[in-house]
C-alpha cells in the first residue's frame, strides 16, 4: 500500500486542508516578496548584459574571465553592495565565513558576537588560544561573545562593557542556528549598525547571511552591514550551484577576504571557474522563487505541528527572515522520528535511515535528513538536530512547496505509526 492510501496519512490531509487556509494570507505576502525580488535580480542581468558568453568555463589561473567578473558585479547589485565576490572555490558556508573572518581580523584584534554563540561548525574556527590548529585564537586574535536577552534582544549594556580598543569585528549570526530565539530581520540588523557603530565607528560589522538570501525584499548588505557571507548551496545557489560561497559588502573588506581565499596581491583576479558558471547564474535566476517556495513549506509545516499540539519557532504567521523552521518536541524518541520521516520524503536516498552520529564540526551526535541532489543542498527539504535537550528538530529548504507538504506529512506519519504523537479525528 503507498504511504498516501494509509488511514493515518488520509486523516492528516485534512489537517493540512485546514493548516493552508489558515497560512493562505502569509502565502500570499511571501509571494509578494518574492516577485520583487526576481525583477530585482532580472535587472541586475539586465544592467551588466548578461549573455550567453558569460557562461563559459575558464581554466588554469582563469585570467580574464569575463563570467566570473560579471558574476560579482551581478551579486554586488542584487545584494546593494559596493562589491561581491562570488566563487566554487569556497567549499562551504563555513569556508566563507573564516575566509571573511580572517581576512578581516590580525592577530592582537577582537572578534566580539553579539548575537550569543555561534553555529557549531564555527566553534573549531574560532579555537583556541595555542591550539595548534591554525584558528583565528591560535594566531593570537582574542574572541567574546555576549549573549542574547531572554527575549532575544542585544544585551547592549553588556555589549558596550565588552568592546575595547582590541574589537575589530563585530559578529552577527542572522539565523537562529542551534537555538530557540527568533532570527533576526533585517530591519533589526540596520539597527545592530547603527548601535554597534556609534560604539565603534572603525569596527568591521560582519553578517553570517546563510539561510537569509531573499527571505526579505533587503539584505543586511543594504542596511549598513560592512561584510555578509553566505553559501551557494542554501539560499542563492537556487538548487543548482554545485559548490561554492559568496561575500559581499564594501570594496575593501571583499578585497580582503579575497587575499585570504588566494593569496595577498591576487586576491579575486584569479580562480578557474571549470564550468560551473551556468549553474551559478541560473541558480541565482531561481533563487527568489525557490526561496519563496521553501518559506511557504515552513509556514506550512509551523501551522501543522501547532495543529496537532506542538510547539513550533517561528508560529506560522510570525514574520520570517530565513528558512529554519525549528520544532520542538518532548523526546530523543520524537525528534529521530520526524528527521527519518522527513528522509523518507525525498527523492534521492528515501530508502536510507538517518541515524544520530558524531558529525566533524559538531559538539553532539547529530541526525540529519538529506535526501538532497546536491550533498548538503540545504534549499533542497532537509532536517537536522543535535541529540541534547531541549530536543528541537531544524528543517529547512525545500525546492518545491509540494515537497515540503510531503515531508511534513510523511514526519507526522512516522511519529503517528510509532504511538509518538495522537492524530485526532479532524473536525472542523
Amino acid at each position: 500500500m503507498k504511504q498516501q492510501e494509509s488511514e493515518k496519512w488520509l486523516e492528516l490531509t485534512k489537517w493540512a486542508e485546514a493548516a493552508e487556509l489558515q497560512a493562505a494570507p502569509v502565502f500570499r505576502s511571501i509571494d509578494g516578496i518574492s516577485e520583487r525580488n526576481q525583477w530585482k535580480v532580472i535587472d541586475a542581468f539586465q544592467k551588466h548584459r548578461v549573455s550567453d558568453y558569460h557562461f563559459n568555463g575558464s581554466t588554469g589561473y582563469g585570467y580574464n574571465d569575463r563570467g566570473r567578473e560579471v558574476l560579482d558585479l551581478v551579486y554586488a547589485d542584487v545584494m546593494g553592495a559596493e562589491a561581491a565576490l562570488v566563487r566554487p572555490h569556497f567549499v562551504s558556508g563555513t569556508h566563507t565565513i573564516s575566509c571573511a573572518l580572517f581576512g578581516l581580523l590580525r592577530p592582537g584584534d577582537e572578534l566580539l558576537y553579539i548575537t550569543g554563540r555561534p553555529y557549531d561548525t564555527l566553534h573549531k574556527v574560532i579555537g583556541k588560544p595555542g591550539d595548534g590548529k591554525g584558528s583565528l585564537q591560535d594566531f593570537g586574535i582574542g574572541y567574546g561573545e555576549v549573549a542574547p536577552l531572554a527575549d532575544g534582544a542585544i544585551d547592549w549594556e553588556t555589549v558596550a562593557a565588552r568592546i575595547t580598543e582590541r574589537t575589530k569585528v563585530i559578529g552577527i549570526q542572522r539565523s537562529r542556528g542551534y537555538d530557540w530565539r527568533a532570527s533576526y530581520t533585517v530591519a533589526e540588523i540596520g539597527e545592530m549598525v547603527k548601535q554597534v557603530k556609534a560604539m565603534k565607528p572603525d569596527a568591521y560589522v560582519f553578517v553570517d547571511n546563510c539561510y537569509g538570501e531573499f527571505t526579505e525584499e533587503l539584505e543586511p548588505t543594504e542596511v549598513g552591514v560592512d561584510l555578509m557571507a553566505g553559501s551557494l548551496i542554501k539560499n542563492p545557489g537556487g538548487g543548482l550551484a554545485p559548490t561554492g560561497g559568496y561575500v559581499a559588502g564594501t570594496k575593501e573588506a571583499v578585497e580582503l577576504t579575497a587575499y585570504r581565499l588566494t593569496a595577498p596581491g591576487i586576491g579575486g583576479e584569479v580562480g578557474a571557474t571549470l564550468g560551473t558558471l551556468r549553474s551559478m547564474y541560473q541558480g541565482l535566476f531561481l533563487a527568489p522563487h525557490l526561496v519563496g517556495q521553501a518559506l511557504k513549506g515552513s509556514v506550512f509545516g509551523a501551522a501543522m505541528f501547532e495543529l496537532i499540539g506542538f510547539e513550533s519557532n517561528p508560529r506560522y504567521d510570525a514574520p520570517r527572515t530565513d528558512l529554519i523552521q525549528a520544532i520542538r518536541f518532548e523526546k530523543a524518541e520524537q525528534l529521530i522520528a520526524f528527521v527519518q520521516g522527513v528522509q523518507r520524503a525525498s527523492a534521492v536516498d528515501a530508502h536510507v535511515v538517518p541515524e544520530p552520529w558524531d558529525m566533524p564540526g559538531y559538539e553532539h551526535p547529530v541526525i540529519m535528513a538529506a535526501g538532497t541532489f546536491m550533498q548538503g543542498g540545504s534549499l533542497e527539504l532537509s532536517a537536522d538536530a543535535p541529540i541534547r535537550e531541549p530536543y528541537i528538530a531544524y528543517m529547512q529548504g525545500g525546492l518545491t512547496y509540494a515537497h515540503v507538504k510531503y515531508g511534513v506529512l510523511n514526519a507526522l506519519t512516522v511519529l503517528a505509526e510509532r504511538e509518538l504523537v495522537v492524530i485526532k479525528p479532524y473536525t472542523p
